[in-house]
């Protein structure tokens, strides 16, 4: 039912906000007989004098003052929401969610976004493919980090980074007085792969596939961390993305010369919103980001 008022309530609260009607018309855009009428009609409706008038002077009557405590709080919410959308406009407040299937890449990204955009909010959150995905798809995330994802209707995508694939192996290892391993060195040593899956681990099955190496996988771990403190403990060799690599005590990276070990990274969104100004935000600093680096 307010909103049949409304009108005329705003000029009210306006006339008792600045002091007078020609003041009021002024604040409002609009002419000064309009803002007369719709507080005439308002006292009229409801028989209540709301103001007090004396020549050009107006001052508030009893009911006028407890309706203008009222509409203070009415319509200061309504100017600040307006104050509100005009800093998202201007990219000055929201919230941006984010969610990867690599925390290094991520916080990279996030960083780069805050340096940006100080005002704006970011969350984080880290998971397979699967669940990235189903959180695009489900509007409980706005932007996925996935590594080469597949080609899905509605699914904006666009290439953000290439990441090598680098050896991990402990400090005591032969190959960590080496600079370059080659494919064919992987042969015979004792291997700590990831989970079936794993974009890592297909990446390194491929390239011994293609080279007729032979792998000797001793264990299976679904934990990118997991894998880097059981080389650390001398339990194999693993793989792991170059940007992935923890700097743990009794572990050492080494660089494998294939052109083929290496992950392409991509920043994906739901189509229909890719136009969100928080969302384009993000995908411009990742673009800014690779421009750098190039």
């Amino acid at each position: 039912m307010f909103h049949q008022y409304y009108k005329w309530i705003r000029c009210f609260h306006a006339v008792a906000k600045t002091g007078g009607f020609t003041t009021a018309a002024r604040y409002l855009h609009i002419g000064q007989p309009t803002v007369t009428d719709q507080v005439k009609a308002l006292e009229e409706r409801f028989n209540v004098e709301l103001f007090l008038r004396s020549g050009r002077a107006v001052r508030l009557t009893a009911a006028g003052e407890q309706l203008y405590a009222i509409t203070q709080g009415l319509f200061g919410q309504e100017e600040e929401a307006m104050q509100f959308l005009q800093r998202a406009h201007k990219l000055r407040t929201g919230l941006v969610r984010v969610g990867a299937v690599s925390p290094p890449i991520a916080l990279e990204l996030a960083r780069s976004f805050k340096r940006s955009h100080a005002g704006l909010d970011l969350t984080v959150s880290i998971g397979s493919e699967a669940s990235t995905l189903g959180g695009l798809q489900d509007f409980d995330i706005d932007v996925g980090i996935l590594v080469e994802p597949p080609e899905i209707e509605g699914l904006h995508q666009v290439p953000y980074r290439v990441e090598r694939i680098v050896a991990v192996v402990p400090a005591k290892h032969p190959w960590a007085r080496k600079r370059t391993i080659a494919t064919r060195d992987i042969a015979g040593e004792p291997v700590i792969l990831r989970e079936p899956g794993s974009k890592t681990r297909h990446r390194v099955e491929r390239a011994c596939a293609q080279q007729g190496v032979q792998m000797h996988c001793v264990m299976e771990i679904n934990s990118r961390e997991a894998i880097l403190h059981a080389v650390a403990n001398g339990m194999g060799v693993g793989f792991v993305t170059q940007i992935e690599c923890i700097p743990l005590p009794g572990l050492k990276m080494v660089e494998i010369d294939d052109d083929e070990l290496s992950i392409s990274y991509s920043l994906c969104c739901l189509a229909v919103r890719k136009d969100r100004p928080l969302i384009r935000a993000l995908f411009e600093v990742a673009q800014q980001g690779d421009d750098t680096a190039d």
